[in-house]
């Protein structure tokens, strides 16, 4: 038998395999950005660590590709992926989400205005109030952005930052209400998607111009790859946004990428299943004596359900929690101490459940006043749920609010 060499095999002739805007998210989610090898025919792309490329000639790369900085097979598939799921025309990946806050910081809103939402991540408060002052941006902060915008945009003011859900209380904004402000004036929104994942929310869908995301969190899934991403539609945006990916070099390795863009292929059956756990454990805490209040926009008692019908994917909630729980900060800490099954850690949105506390960890750089002026308080606790099965985590979360209670009672006696 003669094994026929690689150089003689004729490469496979087929389409690159994207997904058409019209099949459904898990079509889309598993086969965007998922072309087979033209040579091998391997249907899950290999793991390209070249950090450059062959040329013929100068100025003439063999292929696509010259130097990984710019642009490398893996990164090109996962942002295609992602801009397939966001409804996207562009999407750029950067080394993390904050490195994503950054890069569209200092090319939109340099020596400009940004108004944003008080209760945001405190990784992007911390770059807004510490690191934005030095590219001249001035940001202004709202807890009621959808009252107060009209009155806060000035004649220098470039963007609007929005998390919606807001990182931790879960309050929502109406997209297409602040978008139709920012657009009489020229203005563009900026979405921070991460809480929701484009399974249950696409902003673009309602107004926004630019979708951010922590691909950390749920679009990867798996607490094992650090990341971000922007998703758009106007190729302006991706002349200039695409220039200070390669300039300022923030950008995700193969490996990332490639991990990143195998857990996005079932970021659909992760989001159903965090969320239905999600559900339930927030209709347990919002009927618990030991629970002051519980934030949940899958809750029919949420503030602002009509805007989650609206917006969310069949109204869904996401899998993300907080709730208050009675004791103060002494109890808090003590829940996340007597869990069994959610692990006290930062971060969300992967497999495992997880469980903080804002004041003491995510949130811990914001001033006091601030801070629980955006409604995170000291016994404020966020959990980000994962996709256990239901029974076992509804029964950590009551065994534990149970055990804690007893502690505050018997210190208490």
């Amino acid at each position: 038998m003669t094994i026929q060499s690689i150089q003689d095999v004729p490469a496979i002739d087929e389409e690159p395999r994207f997904a058409k805007d019209n099949r459904g998210f898990g079509t889309r989610a598993v086969q965007a950005g998922s072309p087979h090898d033209p040579v091998t025919g391997a249907v899950i792309a290999p793991i390209s660590l070249a950090t450059t490329y062959a040329q013929t000639a100068v100025g003439n790369p063999i292929g696509l590709y010259e130097y990984s900085r710019s642009s490398n097979p893996n990164r090109d598939n996962f942002e295609k992926a992602v801009a397939a799921l966001e409804g996207a025309s562009y999407a750029l990946a950067f080394s993390s989400g904050s490195a994503t806050t950054a890069t569209i910081l200092q090319s939109l809103a340099a020596g400009s205005h940004v108004i944003s939402i008080s209760d945001v991540y405190g990784g992007t408060h911390r770059y807004f109030t510490k690191v934005a002052a030095a590219h001249g941006v001035r940001v202004s902060f709202t807890g009621a952005i959808e009252v107060d915008a009209e009155s806060m945009i000035g004649p220098d003011t470039k963007l609007i930052w929005i998390e919606t859900p807001s990182n931790p209380t879960l309050s929502l904004v109406n997209i297409s209400a602040i978008a139709e402000i920012a657009h009489q004036h020229g203005i563009l929104v900026v979405v921070d998607n991460t809480f929701l994942s484009p399974y249950i929310q696409n902003p673009l869908n309602h107004g926004a111009d630019i979708v951010v995301h922590s691909v950390t969190k749920y679009i990867n899934g798996h607490s094992d790859v650090l990341m971000g991403v922007a998703a758009f539609n106007d190729s302006q945006l991706n002349d200039r946004l695409t220039f200070l990916q390669n300039a300022i070099g923030a950008v995700p390795s193969p490996f990332d990428c490639w991990l990143a863009h195998r857990g996005l292929k079932t970021l659909h059956l992760r989001a159903k299943a965090a969320t239905e756990n999600a559900t339930a454990i927030a209709t347990v805490l919002e009927s618990s004596p030991y629970v002051l209040s519980v934030n949940y926009p899958g809750l029919n008692s949420h503030p602002q359900r009509k805007v989650a019908v609206l917006q969310h994917r069949k109204g869904m909630g996401g899998g993300m929690v907080s709730f208050r729980i009675q004791g103060g900060r002494r109890a808090a800490e003590r829940f996340c101490q007597e869990t069994k099954i959610f692990t006290l850690a930062e971060s969300l949105g992967g497999i495992e459940s997880l469980c903080e506390l804002p004041a003491g960890m995510t949130h811990a750089g914001i001033p006091v006043e601030a801070r629980e002026k955006s409604g995170v308080f000291d016994d404020l606790i966020r959990l980000s749920v994962g996709i256990e099965d239901t029974e076992d985590l509804v029964d950590d979360i009551v065994g534990a609010l149970e055990r804690v209670n007893n502690y505050v009672q018997g210190n208490k006696a």
